[in-house]
C-alpha cells in the first residue's frame, strides 16, 4: 500500500541537492556526496522514499557497504523511517550468505570449506614451502601482497607482470612473492579451507556459472546500493555486475576526493568512470556541509582544489552550512617533543573548557608516530585511547626490543654511548639503522623500533648526567640500564586502562569517522606526504589523505608539524599539501585572488613572543602571541590609543579600522615599541602607516598624552 504522507515525511528537511538524489527515477545513479553533506541521510531516504511510495518492495533491495557499523547504522536508520527488512550488509557478508545457502547445490552436497579468519598461518607455511624464512612482519607483508592480487583479479603467475605495472613496492623480490602466492594457494586447497577472496569468487562463481543460482539471486535482489563507491576492488565490482546480471537499477555513493586505499586495491575508476558506463545515468552531487564550520570547509577546499589526475575530475567544491567557528590554527615547532607537548596542553585545556575527551582526535600519518603523544598526553593527565592499532608498548616488536633491552645491559661493555648501545642493542631483534626495508608492515616495524632510537637520543640529551647516591656528590652519563627502566615506567602508565579518552588514529583508520576538535600532526615532508610516494598518483593520494583528515573536525583544527624530529636535529620542510598565507597572514590557497605564481607572496614567519610557536592566524600574528597565551597588555596605554584612533578616525571620516583594527591596537598596546622598526615588525603596519601615523603612535608609547599628539585639523596628514 502506498504511503504518500509517510514518504513526504521522508522528503521534509532534505536540502535541495538532497531531495534531487532522494526522487531521481529508477536507473542507475550516481551520488557525489562530499564530507558531511549528508549522503547516508539521502541514501536512506532514497531507499524509504522508494519503497514507501510502492516503487520497489524492500525485500527486493541490497544495500552494500564497506563496514560492519555503517551497514548497522543503515538498517537503524531504515527502520526509524519506517522501512524495516531492508537488507544491508557489507560485500563479504552478503557473499557469505549467499555462499552459504547455495552451497548444497553448489558442492554436490559437500559442507562449505572452513573460512579462514587470517592468512597469516598458511602463509608461514607457503613461505617455507618457497625457501622464504619470513618473520611475523615478513608474513604480513606478504599477505597484503596477496590479499592485493586477488582483490585485483590476479593469478600467481600474473602476478609479476601485473605488481610492476602497479609500481607495487614488494616486501621480496616479485618472482619470489609469486611462489609464496601459488604456494598459499595449494597449501590452502590442501587444507580444504578458503579466504575471504575465494568466498567472493565463488558467490560470482556461483552466479556466472549456474544459471539456476543466478536467476534466484537475481529474483530475490533487483535494486541495488553501494556506498562508499570510491573503495572498491575489481574483484567487488565483478560481484556487484554478477547480482545485476545486466540489470541497471543501481544507486553508487562516493567521493573520490576520498580515496586511499589504492595499496589495498581499491580504485575510483569505477565511480569516475560511471556516468560514462551508464550512459542514462542520473548524476547529483552534494557539497552542503553540515559538519564542519565554513573555516575548516574552505580550508579543505584549498587543500583539494590544487588536485590532479583522474580523481580530480569529479572534486566537490564544499559550502559550509554552520554558523562561523574558530580560524584553523596552523603551527611550526621546534621539533616533535615540543609538538607533542604543545599538543597535550591544548588537549588538557579543552577538556577543561568543557570538550569531551571522546570529541577530540590526534590524527597522524603512521601508527609509528603515536609513541610521542602517548606520552606527552600521560605526563599531562590526558587520557586517550588508540584507534585502529595497538598502543605503542603493546606492540609485538617493541615488547621483543624491550626484552633485547635488557638483555643488553648485562653484554655490552660499558662506556658505550647511549644511542649507539642502543643500535647495537636492536641489532638483536633484526633492525639496523639504514634504508627502511619494502612492504608496509615491515616499515611500519621497522619506524616503530627507530622510534625508540630517537627515543634514547632526547633522553641521553634530556638528562647526560644521573646522581649516584643519596648526596648526589657523584654523577655518570645515563646507561643503558637507565633507559630500560625509563622505558619500563613509560610501559605502565600508557597502560592505565581508561574508559573514555583523546582518540589516536591514523588518518587511514580516521576516515568515517568525526570528532568535534582535531589536531592534525606531523605535517612534514617525508611523513605528509610519505618518502615512498613517488609516483603522481601517489602523491595525490597523500594530498586526499590530508583532506580526509581535515574533513573529520566539526569545529576545531590544528595543524602543525616540527622543523626537526628531535632538538638539533636536520630541519624539515612543512606539507607541501598546506595552502600558503595570503599577504595579509590568513590562510587561503596559493595563488588566491588570481595572482601568476611569481606575483604569489609568503608570509614572513613570526613566533609567539610567549611560547615560541609559529603564528601563522592572522589576529595571532598582530599581536605576536597565541590567542590562548596570555596578555601583558597595557590598559591605559591602550585607552590612549583607542581615543586617538577615534579622533583620528573622525577627522578623516573614515572608519576606525581604517587607521588600525582592534587587533593592531592591542599589540601596540602588548609589545609597546620604541622604535620605527619595532612599529613594522607588528603584522599590519606598513612603510605607509608608518609614515601616516608612526611619529604619534611612538610618542604614545613613551607617554603623551593625546591632545600632544592630534594635529588641530587631522585632515592635514591625509595624502
Amino acid at each position: 500500500m502506498v504511503s504518500h504522507s509517510a514518504s513526504d515525511r521522508v522528503l521534509a528537511g532534505l536540502d535541495p541537492e538532497q531531495r534531487a538524489a532522494v526522487t531521481a527515477p529508477a536507473g542507475p545513479v550516481c551520488v557525489l556526496a562530499g564530507a558531511g553533506t549528508g549522503k547516508t541521510r539521502a541514501v536512506t531516504s532514497r531507499i524509504a522514499h522508494r519503497a514507501l511510495t510502492g516503487e520497489i518492495l524492500s525485500r527486493h533491495l541490497l544495500a552494500v557497504t564497506f563496514t560492519a557499523r555503517a551497514a548497522a547504522e543503515l538498517r537503524s536508520r531504515l527502520t526509524a523511517l519506517g522501512v524495516p527488512g531492508v537488507q544491508a550488509r557489507t560485500f563479504h557478508a552478503a557473499a557469505l550468505r549467499q555462499v552459504r545457502y547455495f552451497a548444497p547445490r553448489l558442492l554436490a552436497g559437500r559442507a562449505m570449506p572452513e573460512l579462514l579468519d587470517s592468512k597469516v598461518r598458511l602463509v608461514t607455511l607457503a613461505a617455507a614451502k618457497a625457501g622464504i624464512r619470513a618473520d611475523r612482519t615478513g608474513t604480513r607483508d606478504l599477505a597484503g601482497e596477496i590479499e592485493w592480487a586477488k582483490s585485483s583479479l590476479v593469478e600467481p603467475g600474473e602476478y609479476v607482470v601485473a605488481a610492476a605495472k602497479a609500481l607495487r613496492e614488494t616486501p621480496y623480490e616479485p618472482a619470489r612473492v609469486a611462489d609464496v602466492f601459488a604456494a598459499y594457494e595449494q597449501v590452502k586447497r590442501s587444507g580444504g579451507v578458503i579466504d575471504f577472496e575465494d568466498m567472493l569468487r565463488a558467490a560470482i562463481w556461483g552466479i556466472e556459472d549456474h544459471p539456476d543460482v543466478a536467476d534466484q539471486v537475481r529474483a530475490q535482489y533487483r535494486h541495488f546500493v553501494v556506498d562508499e563507491y570510491q573503495d572498491v576492488n575489481p574483484l567487488q565490482q565483478r560481484l556487484l555486475e554478477a547480482w545485476l546480471g545486466g540489470g541497471d537499477d543501481l544507486t553508487v555513493v562516493g567521493d573520490a576526493s576520498q580515496t586511499i586505499y589504492s595499496f589495498t586495491g581499491a580504485t575510483s575508476s569505477y565511480l569516475v568512470d560511471f556516468p560514462r558506463r551508464h550512459r542514462n545515468a542520473t548524476v547529483v552531487r552534494l557539497v552542503r556541509d553540515y559538519r564542519s564550520t565554513p573555516q575548516v570547509v574552505g580550508l579543505a577546499n584549498a587543500v583539494i582544489s590544487p588536485a590532479r589526475g583522474s580523481e580530480a575530475r569529479l572534486r566537490l567544491e564544499l559550502v559550509g552550512q554552520r554558523p562561523p567557528g574558530p580560524e584553523p590554527d596552523l603551527r611550526i615547532f621546534t621539533d616533535e617533543p615540543a609538538e607533542a607537548a604543545a599538543v597535550a596542553a591544548r588537549c588538557r585545556a579543552l577538556i577543561d573548557a568543557g570538550t569531551p575527551a571522546r570529541e577530540i582526535a590526534v590524527l597522524f600519518r603512521t601508527n609509528a608516530q603515536s609513541e610521542v603523544y602517548e606520552k606527552a598526553l600521560t605526563e599531562a593527565e590526558v587520557p586517550y585511547q588508540v584507534q585502529g592499532a595497538e598502543r605503542f608498548f603493546e606492540r609485538v616488536e617493541i615488547r621483543q626490543a624491550m626484552v633485547a633491552l635488557r638483555a643488553a645491559t648485562r653484554s655490552l661493555p660499558g662506556g658505550i654511548p647511549l644511542p649507539a648501545a642502543v643500535v647495537e642493542a636492536l641489532a638483536a631483534v633484526g633492525w639496523a639503522p639504514d634504508t627502511p626495508p619494502a612492504g608496509g608492515a615491515a616499515r611500519e616495524r621497522w619506524a616503530a623500533l627507530a622510534a625508540l632510537v630517537q627515543l634514547a637520543e632526547e633522553y641521553a640529551a634530556a638528562a647526560p648526567v644521573v646522581p649516584i647516591g643519596p648526596a648526589a656528590a657523584v654523577e655518570r652519563p645515563a646507561t643503558l640500564a637507565d633507559f630500560t627502566d625509563e622505558l619500563a615506567r613509560r610501559a605502565a602508565a600508557q597502560h592505565a586502562p581508561t574508559v573514555e579518552g583523546v582518540t589516536l588514529a591514523s588518518l587511514h583508520s580516521a576516515k568515517g569517522l568525526e570528532w568535534d576538535a582535531v589536531f592534525l600532526v606531523g605535517l612534514a615532508e617525508g611523513t605528509l606526504p610519505t618518502l615512498y610516494a613517488k609516483t603522481p598518483e601517489q602523491v595525490e593520494e597523500e594530498r586526499r589523505l590530508l583532506y580526509v583528515g581535515i574533513t573529520r573536525a566539526r569545529e576545531w583544527l590544528w595543524l602543525s608539524y616540527a622543523s626537526a624530529r628531535s632538538p638539533g636535529g636536520r630541519p624539515r620542510r612543512p606539507c607541501r599539501f598546506l595552502p600558503r598565507l595570503s599577504p595579509s597572514g590568513g590562510s587561503g590557497r596559493a595563488g588566491a585572488g588570481g595572482a601568476r605564481p611569481s606575483e604569489r607572496r609568503r608570509t614572513q614567519i613570526v613566533s609567539c613572543r610567549i611560547c615560541g610557536a609559529t603564528l601563522l592566524a592572522g589576529a595571532e600574528r598582530k599581536l605576536g602571541r597565541c590567542a590562548a597565551c596570555p596578555s601583558d597588555i597595557d590598559e591605559e596605554l591602550h585607552g590612549r590609543l583607542r581615543e586617538w584612533r577615534r579622533r583620528m578616525a573622525a577627522g578623516q571620516r573614515v572608519p576606525a579600522y581604517v587607521v588600525f583594527t582592534d587587533a593592531t591596537l592591542v599589540a601596540l598596546a602588548e609589545r609597546r615599541p620604541q622604535q620605527p622598526r619595532d612599529l613594522t615588525a607588528i603584522a599590519g603596519i606598513g612603510a605607509r602607516k608608518l609614515g601616516l601615523y608612526g611619529e604619534a603612535v611612538l610618542a604614545l608609547v613613551a607617554g603623551a598624552a593625546v591632545d600632544e599628539v592630534c594635529p588641530e585639523r587631522t585632515s592635514e596628514i591625509l595624502p
